[in-house]
């Protein structure tokens, strides 16, 4: 038996699940944004009262490790890690473009490209491309969205764009193979059967060690308004 917290704190959305042997037991989710510092946890708190109450033992803990929003990724990350570190349990990443396209692959057609998009600010975003296997077909990257991008691939093939990243860009990708899906958001609910597969396979990452992917640099920004 296997019983594993997952954490996803990429985006706006903080969200917390617990699964038994691949089956959601309890989920926490939020989509407010800009509270996940508050939030967290309080969710993992709740959670790990429902595992006392029913008598389990938690076996492992998945977060998801980017890319996304800086203060999010660490926010999540080290919750994450506190708990593998503290419960003595093995700590398991997930790429959150993998979780996204995990979560719409059923939701696409048979040749059908998945492409989970996460804003990045203005008019670029961090674009991953997968077919319906999950199978990488083209890498994480940052990516400044304008007309004719990804010519190449929408010429071969029909792709679903998604994700917070999506919205901002359908402007710009007009090609008759574009296809769009909204409001999907990484949950730690559609990490179930990823992390399921990694905890069976011991894909684990140093507890100690690991970080985020963040693809880019912080940049910190300065007040407009200065108080002094």
């Amino acid at each position: 038996m296997s019983v594993i917290l997952s954490i996803e704190t990429a985006t706006s959305v903080c969200s917390c699940a617990l699964a038994r042997d691949g089956e959601l037991l309890v989920a926490r989710e939020d989509y407010r944004g800009q509270s996940h510092a508050s939030l967290l946890g309080l969710f993992v708190h709740e959670i790990m009262a429902f595992v006392r109450g029913q008598n389990l033992t938690p076996h492992a803990i998945a977060v998801s490790s980017g890319p996304g929003s800086y203060t999010g990724l660490r926010i999540g990350v080290s919750e994450a890690k506190g708990l593998s570190y503290g419960l003595n349990i093995p700590l398991i990443a997930l790429p959150t473009p993998l979780i996204m396209a995990s979560m719409m692959r059923e939701q696409a057609e048979e040749g059908t490209l998945l492409c989970p998009m996460i804003d990045a600010r203005r008019m670029e975003v961090y674009a991953t491309f997968y077919d319906r296997s999950l199978h990488t077909v083209r890498k994480t990257a940052a990516d400044i969205v304008e007309e004719g991008s990804y010519a190449e691939l929408l010429a071969a093939n029909k792709v679903l764009f998604f994700g917070n990243g999506a919205e901002k860009c359908k402007i710009h990708l007009n090609h008759p193979h574009a296809l769009f899906a909204d409001e999907v958001h990484p949950l730690a609910s559609g990490m179930i059967p990823l992390a399921e597969e990694a905890f069976a396979a011991g894909r684990f990452v140093d507890s100690a060690y690991f970080e985020p992917f963040y693809l880019k640099e912080f940049v910190a920004t300065v007040p407009k308004n200065k108080i002094i």
